[in-house]
């Protein structure tokens, strides 16, 4: 058995991709887990015969100002973050009456599919997720008792823990909060570098880095390296956006020399010019 399994009494949902949603919670509640959630995604579970609870009634406020004030309440961040082994947090718990919550399942507002179909400045301001990144990062900082999900590809992993163990192991907890972490560093990135390109900043005060992994590679640039090829929002034409057609898996060094031959050809006049 591994490790020190927690198991799952209570779970909070708030996605904004649905993808497998409703048979993962159908299986969570089989199970006989508490579901609370948000929006649209409590409205999805209860069309789907789920009895879920609404985060407005466990932190007894209204959703308000269009949705951007649901979730940022000491009724989910306590639960999110209280450490079940320590007694004044267990204390606090009851003094407030907030129940622990054991799973965290959210997805985050798709603010880089509004980079990348150029919408409007407006538009994306109102696609910058506030609620989900704050739950995201107590869940993870609380890993040691909480599991945190923020891609449905890791429903199956989390189901087949409980499912042999009763729970989710600290090594699983833990290689969630890394990929938690991860994806809420990414969705920074992506906001303030485009921020930065929307004041002309080329060299702003901190650099962030982002992107989600589009390939691993065959290697780096040496065969006993490893490498991996990761994408940024903006859809830029080039190497990143295209499509391999045929062929074997790229190297790092494919992927430069192919970068390199496109921005050469990039700088001709495309009505003069011959490749």
């Amino acid at each position: 058995m591994p490790s020190d399994p927690k198991r799952v009494a209570r779970a909070l949902l708030s996605v904004s991709d649905k993808t497998s949603l409703v048979p993962f919670a159908q299986a969570l509640a089989r199970r006989g887990v508490a579901l609370v959630s948000t929006g649209g995604t409590r409205r999805t579970l209860a069309e789907a015969g789920l009895e879920v609870e609404d985060v407005s009634d466990l932190t007894g406020f209204a959703e308000m100002m269009d949705g951007r004030v649901k979730t940022l309440h000491p009724a989910v961040h306590g639960g999110l973050l209280a450490v079940r082994s320590n007694p004044e947090h267990q204390a606090a718990l009851r003094a407030q009456n907030i129940a622990p919550i054991d799973l965290l399942v959210v997805n985050l507002y798709p603010f880089e599919t509004a980079l990348a179909k150029q919408s409007p400045f407006e538009t994306c301001i109102e696609t910058i997720d506030v609620g989900g990144p704050a739950m995201i990062r107590a869940a993870a900082k609380n890993h040691g008792d909480v599991a945190v999900v923020v891609d449905p590809a890791d429903y199956d992993a989390v189901l087949a823990e409980l499912e042999r163990h009763g729970g989710v192991s600290a090594g699983l907890r833990r290689a969630l909060a890394q990929k938690a972490f991860a994806r809420t560093a990414a969705y920074d990135a992506a906001i303030a570098n485009w921020l930065a390109g929307q004041i002309g900043e080329s060299t702003p005060a901190y650099r962030a880095l982002g992107g989600a992994l589009a390939e691993a590679l065959r290697y780096g640039e040496n065969p006993h390296q490893a490498a991996g090829f990761y994408r940024t929002p903006e859809q830029r034409a080039g190497v990143a956006t295209a499509r391999q057609a045929q062929g074997k898996r790229l190297s790092y060094n494919n992927i430069a020399d192919t970068d390199a031959a496109y921005e050469c050809v990039a700088e001709f006049d495309p009505e003069r010019a011959a490749a």
